[in-house]
């Protein structure tokens, strides 16, 4: 009898665990804060811009969500707050109940999701390589040099799997940040910085010499993004695929996607795809 007690005292802890999370909702409704997670050194995805804030595509698609919370809810008013996290963090703090939303280039996969749930994808990028024009010119050309890559990030891994497939020599650099790898590329510390190539590109457009560098075409990853949720909080997570869904369906996206990465770019046929499959009906 005593164990049996114990079986279902065990059972009733882990439970209570996996759903201690779960109503965000419900929370939000109690104490009127919605807290969104971003990344403060992924633009132009998520990052705090010239004046200190929160910014990027991600971050403003994430203030749709906030926008339709309060709807939901019937609230007069809600505290957005933003709470910066990093690469190495972010998944704990959805796990901990410390932000309700992850918003940021955030790559899914089944591993993740054994710890998060994630939204309708928002957006699909690749890693690539940014070199410096006075040295090599092709990944192969890297052999036995210095190689950047942001820790902790999924990038890193497909570096390491990049080299492996290809046979090459490689010193690998993680750096803390994607500011610290555009510094050490500029200094000349490393010969190249890997990293996902939406993100690349706003780098080489911020560079103290954007014609010192060159980014290559060549894609070694399929980065599908989303936003991550709290794991199994399902009536959270249909609020914010309707959400995006909608955004989607009215093509609000061209203009988040113009303030993003600015009035001359235009989205890839892959990311107009993307929208469309996810444009679900009501």
């Amino acid at each position: 009898m005593m164990m049996r007690n114990v079986s279902w005292l065990v059972l009733a802890v882990l439970v209570t665990a996996s759903t201690a999370h779960a109503a965000t909702l419900d929370r939000v409704r109690e104490d009127g804060t919605f807290r969104i997670g971003f990344r403060e050194d992924a633009a132009p995805f998520s990052y705090r811009n010239a004046i200190g804030e929160p910014d990027g595509l991600m971050v403003e698609m994430c203030r749709y969500v906030a926008a339709q919370v309060k709807q939901a809810l019937e609230l007069e008013a809600i505290n957005v707050t933003y709470v910066p996290v990093t690469a190495a963090d972010r998944f704990q703090a959805l796990q901990q109940g410390r932000i309700d939303v992850l918003c940021g280039p955030t790559t899914v996969t089944l591993a993740r999701r054994k710890m998060v749930d994630f939204s309708l994808f928002t957006f699909v990028d690749g890693a690539s390589v940014l070199f410096r024009r006075d040295g090599p010119a092709s990944f192969e050309e890297l052999a036995d040099q210095k190689v950047g890559v942001r820790a902790g990030t999924t990038t890193q891994e497909a570096l390491n799997n990049t080299v492996r497939a290809l046979g090459i020599n490689l010193d690998v650099v993680p750096v803390d940040s994607h500011d610290q790898g555009l510094a050490q590329l500029e200094e000349g510390t490393v010969a190249a910085y890997f990293a996902d190539r939406a993100i690349l590109a706003r780098l080489a457009g911020s560079a103290k010499d954007p014609d010192a560098l060159t980014l290559s075409a060549r894609y070694f990853t399929h980065e599908p993004y989303a936003l991550a949720l709290p794991l199994g909080d399902g009536a959270f997570r249909l609020l914010v695929d309707s959400t995006l869904a909608r955004l989607y369906r009215s093509g609000a996206m061209g203009a988040l996607f113009a303030n993003a990465f600015g009035a001359g770019a235009e989205p890839t046929a892959v990311l107009l795809d993307l929208y469309l499959i996810n444009s679900l009906p009501e």
